[in-house]
Formats: C-alpha cells, sequence, structure tokens
C-alpha cells in the first residue's frame, strides 16, 4: 500500500509539471493584449482575440478528438494512453511555439493568433489527457486533492507568469502600465524579446515531452479498451457549435458596417444617461442567445440520453452532462469576476482605483486561487486527521505569504491586502466543513461563493471588494471537485467524458461577454448578480451528486471517510 502511494505520487509529480505551462501562458496573455494592442494599432475588440483564440482552441481541439474518435469508432486518446496524449500535446504546443517565432518575424498579428491557437490546442490535448490521467494515480476518494495539487502548481504559474513575461518583454516589473507599453511597442524591436521568450518556452515544452518520454515511473494510463459510438453526442455538439458560429459570424458581419457601430437605441439609456449603442443592445440579445444554445443544449442531451441512452455515449451519465454545465458554469464565474473587477474598481463608490493601484486587487483575485488549491491538496500526501487540521490553517496562510511577497517584489503596495488575512479564515471554515468529501465541499463553497458576491452587491468600499476578490477563494477548488465528481463512475468513457468537460472551458468565453453587456445597460456594480446565479448552480450540483452517484451504486461521502485518515 505504502509502495503504490509512493509510486503513484511520484508519477503525480511528474505529471503536474503541465499544470504550470497551462497557468503561465494563460496568465500571461494579459501582458500580451495590450502590448499587441500598441503594437498593431487594434481597437479594444480586436485585442481580446488573443482570448478568444486562446480559450477556443480548448473547445475545438477537444470537440475534434471526440470527432475523430466517433469517426474511426475507437477512442483515439484511451488508444494512445494517457501518458501519450500528454506527450503529443506537448509537442504540438512546442510546434506552435516555432510557429509564433515564425509569426514574430513575420510581424503579423493574425499569424499571432494562429500560433497562439496552435500552443493551446496542444493544451487542450495535454489538459484532456492529464485531467482523468492524476485522478487514476490512487484511490478514487482522493481524485480531487490530487487535482487540488495540480491546480496548486497551475496557480503559481497563472502568479508569476505576468510578472516573468513582463520582465522578459519590458525588463522590468514595476511600473509597466498602458502608458509605458505604448511607448515600448513603438520601438522597432520590441517584438524581439517575444522570439527570445517563446524560443524559451518551446524549449521547455520540449525538455517536459522528453521528461513524460523517458520516465519509467508514469505509467501508459489506459482505461477500458472498448468502446462505444457516440453518434447523437456528436450531432448535438456539432449543433451547438453550428450555432454559435453563424451567431459570432453575424456579429463579424454587422461590425463590418460603420453606420451600424454608431447607431443608438431610441429610448433605451445606460446608467450615465447617454444613449445606448445598437452594438452594445444586439450584443446584450446574442450573448444571452449563445448562453441559451449551451444550456439548453446541454439540457436537452441529458434529457434523451435518459430517456434512450443508445448513442448518447457518455452523456447518458447525468454527473457528467450536469457536470459540463458547472464546469461551464465554473469558468465563466471565475473569469467574469476578474474581467468586470478593473471597471467596478473605477467607479467613484469603490474609490475610482485604476492604474498601478488596480494591481494588487486582481493580483490577489487570481491569489485566492492558490490559496485555495494548496489547502485543497493536503489529502495527497496523507496527514494523519490532527496534523490534517493543522495544516488546513497553516498553508492557507503559508500561501497568502506567498502572494504578498510576489506583490512586494513587484513594486506594489500591499497594505490593503493585509486584511484580507480575515476573509481566508471563512474559507478554512468551508474547508473543515467539508470534511473532506468533494460533493460537500463543493456544495459548502458554491453557498459561500453566492453569499459573497450577496454582499458585495449590498454594499461598496472595502467590503465589497474583499467580498468580490473572495470569489477567487470559492471558486479555487470547483474545477478539480466538478472534474474528478463529473467522471466518477464513467469507466469506459472516462476519456470521452474529459474532453466534453475540457470543452466547457468556453463558459470562459460567453459569460464575462454577457456580465460586461448587461453592466452597460444596468450598471457594473448590479451586474455582478451574474456571479451569483453562477455560483447557486454549482451549489446545486454539488447537492445533487450524492443522490446521482448513489442510484449507480457510487456513495461518495462513505468512501471518502473510509480513506487516508
Amino acid at each position: 500500500m505504502d509502495t503504490s502511494t509512493k509510486t503513484n505520487n511520484s508519477a503525480l509529480y511528474t505529471l503536474i509539471t503541465v499544470f504550470f505551462f497551462w497557468g503561465f501562458i494563460g496568465a500571461s496573455n494579459g501582458v500580451f493584449i495590450p502590448f499587441c494592442k500598441a503594437k498593431f494599432g487594434l481597437d479594444q475588440f480586436q485585442s481580446q482575440l488573443i482570448d478568444f483564440a486562446f480559450y477556443g482552441a480548448y473547445y475545438i481541439g477537444a470537440l475534434l478528438l471526440f470527432v475523430f474518435s466517433s469517426v474511426a469508432k475507437k477512442d483515439i486518446l484511451n488508444s494512445w494512453g494517457f501518458k501519450k496524449g500528454i506527450i503529443n500535446g506537448l509537442l504540438l504546443s512546442t510546434f506552435g511555439a516555432a510557429f509564433m517565432i515564425y509569426a514574430v518575424t513575420q510581424g503579423s498579428y493574425g499569424l499571432i493568433l494562429a500560433a497562439l491557437f496552435v500552443v493551446a490546442l496542444g493544451f487542450s490535448l495535454q489538459q484532456t489527457s492529464a485531467q482523468p490521467f492524476a485522478a487514476s494515480l490512487g484511490e478514487p476518494h482522493s481524485a480531487s486533492s490530487r487535482l487540488n495539487l495540480a491546480g496548486g502548481v497551475n496557480s503559481f504559474g497563472t502568479t508569476i507568469g505576468p510578472i516573468v513575461v513582463s520582465i522578459a518583454l519590458f525588463g522590468i516589473i514595476a511600473g509597466v502600465d498602458n502608458k509605458f507599453i505604448e511607448e515600448f511597442a513603438k520601438r522597432a524591436d520590441s517584438l524581439d524579446k517575444m522570439e527570445i521568450l517563446y524560443a524559451c518556452v518551446g524549449g521547455l515544452f520540449l525538455l517536459a515531452a522528453a521528461l513524460f518520454y523517458l520516465s519509467k515511473r508514469l505509467p501508459a494510463g489506459k482505461g477500458d479498451e472498448s468502446f462505444e459510438p457516440a453518434n447523437k453526442a456528436m450531432r448535438t455538439l456539432i449543433g451547438i457549435t453550428v450555432a454559435l458560429a453563424a451567431i459570432f459570424t453575424y456579429i463579424f458581419s454587422r461590425y463590418e458596417n460603420p453606420d451600424f457601430i454608431t447607431r443608438f437605441v431610441d429610448g433605451v439609456l445606460q446608467p450615465d444617461g447617454t444613449k445606448l449603442r445598437e452594438t452594445d443592445y444586439l450584443g446584450l440579445w446574442l450573448t444571452v442567445g449563445t448562453l441559451a444554445i449551451v444550456v439548453f443544449g446541454l439540457l436537452f442531451a441529458n434529457s434523451a440520453a435518459q430517456r434512450k441512452p443508445e448513442g448518447w455515449g457518455a452523456m447518458k451519465y447525468p454527473q457528467l452532462v450536469l457536470g459540463m454545465l458547472a464546469l461551464f458554469t465554473y469558468v465563466g464565474v471565475e473569469v467574469t469576476i476578474q474581467s468586470n473587477l478593473g471597471e467596478l474598481l473605477k467607479t467613484d463608490v469603490f474609490g475610482k482605483i485604476e492604474g498601478p493601484a488596480l494591481a494588487p486587487y486582481i493580483s490577489m483575485y487570481w491569489g485566492s486561487m492558490m490559496i485555495g488549491r494548496w489547502a485543497g491538496a493536503i489529502s495527497v500526501f496523507n496527514p494523519s486527521n490532527q496534523l490534517r487540521k493543522i495544516l488546513l490553517i497553516v498553508v492557507p496562510y503559508v500561501a497568502f505569504g506567498v502572494v504578498l511577497f510576489v506583490n512586494h517584489i513587484s513594486g506594489q503596495d500591499v497594505g490593503p491586502l493585509y486584511a484580507y488575512a480575515g476573509v481566508i479564515a471563512i474559507q478554512i471554515g468551508g474547508f473543515f466543513l467539508g470534511q473532506d468529501k468533494p460533493a460537500r465541499t463543493l456544495m459548502i463553497f458554491g453557498l459561500l461563493g453566492m453569499a459573497a458576491m450577496v454582499i458585495g452587491l449590498v454594499s461598496t468600499g472595502t467590503t465589497a471588494i474583499y467580498a468580490f476578490m473572495s470569489g477567487g477563494l470559492f471558486c479555487s477548488i470547483m474545477w478539480p471537485a466538478i472534474f474528478a465528481l463529473a467522471i466518477t463512475g464513467l469507466g469506459k468513457y472516462t476519456s470521452q467524458g474529459s474532453a466534453f468537460l475540457v470543452m466547457m472551458i468556453l463558459g470562459g468565453g460567453i459569460i464575462p461577454p454577457l456580465q460586461g453587456k448587461i453592466s452597460d445597460v444596468i450598471g457594473i456594480h448590479e451586474s455582478y448578480f451574474i456571479p451569483v446565479i453562477c455560483f447557486a448552480y454549482i451549489a446545486f450540483y454539488g447537492f445533487a451528486l450524492k443522490g446521482i452517484h448513489k442510484k449507480q451504486g457510487i456513495d461518495i461521502d462513505n468512501v471518502a471517510m473510509e480513506g487516508g485518515h
């Protein structure tokens, strides 16, 4: 038993290296967006295509993997094994890094977007492989803890990524504001640093692939070899994709018309009393439409699969389909809280916090993710019950200290963040109430997140800022918990279900624009009712899971109680 655990932990430590890359590159987009906007003379919409290319690649990559498996009538990822899937994904990202170097030498924004898409396409394959792989390296009850450990490494990547990229591109950490970036981007050699950066990144991808290939301790990670076509699920997902593509194509075509961009909607005013532009009004309804297509499309799939499971593959499992919606909602709420936070803090009632003064708050939001994931990973190390209780108190504050230290060395004022230590105590209480049971913990953190957003809605100033920032604390364990719970009991459909779940990263591209468009109509502060709804659904999912799994003969609470302590 001990030997097995050591072997699996050793394999897990090798595996989680790829989680760092996802966080490092993804968070670095926050530096690339303003840089490319200034370098290529883009408007805000065009600059946001960086995130669109990056997160869209996750959805497309996972969808293509599923479609190709269905056409080939075999689970391609399972036939490779999760280990080979990660290696192939790293090699694809290596090619994307080389492509990025070429794109930079050509000075083409379009090629840069394409290269970033290829890098993220490799990440999609890595993530589809790595999530179930990490979950399989031990007992089912501790799967979410292993994913929390990996997620903690991912969050460390998001914490240092923007700092490292700022140093690589600009040569400094502090003082990197929009004005500095605009001046730097005017330099003829400003793109040269990106060549060096991606040469290093590509080398790391290749090194990681070699490490995985040569690691004898890392198992292949194959599951059940049998395969059942899921043509109905494939047609449903393709239908959703076509509908989304049609909406986005329509939006882009309307933006080509200058008259459309400048027209106003009669009788509809924005919160500041000015007329609402037709682009914003149409964008609101089209964004609502994209959300409705995803939600009702998946609910239709779940309902149809319950009546007649044949042809639905993994979608016949309600924990997966409802988990897809939960993951879609989680990614959406995680991104939307942060994406709209800067605009919120610029308002008068929040003290007009902007520019460099905004950085510590954004950093602490992402740092909150790391705080929660470090705490959620404690069970991986199988501590005694007493030691676990001590670590649940100590580890979050150690992580808090790391976030403060990183901000301090980057030249930021961390004074406004000290009192946030009191909010972390509430999260620690949530862990104790969760009793190391993923479904229970997910429900509790969903309720805490919902309560925090309500507090933020009905208050202003420091109280509201801390409430909204704490969304990061309560989001922290949601990805690993949802992922592990959604694939529990899927058997031969595990890799297929994993691909479905990775597709739901799409939520980060739909829910934030929805809140942004709503804020144009009712105000940025009031628009934070969207995160309340998101957390409420996630809490519902955690509550419903116990009954769903029990019908399949899986009692997650009892399994969790038997292990580790």
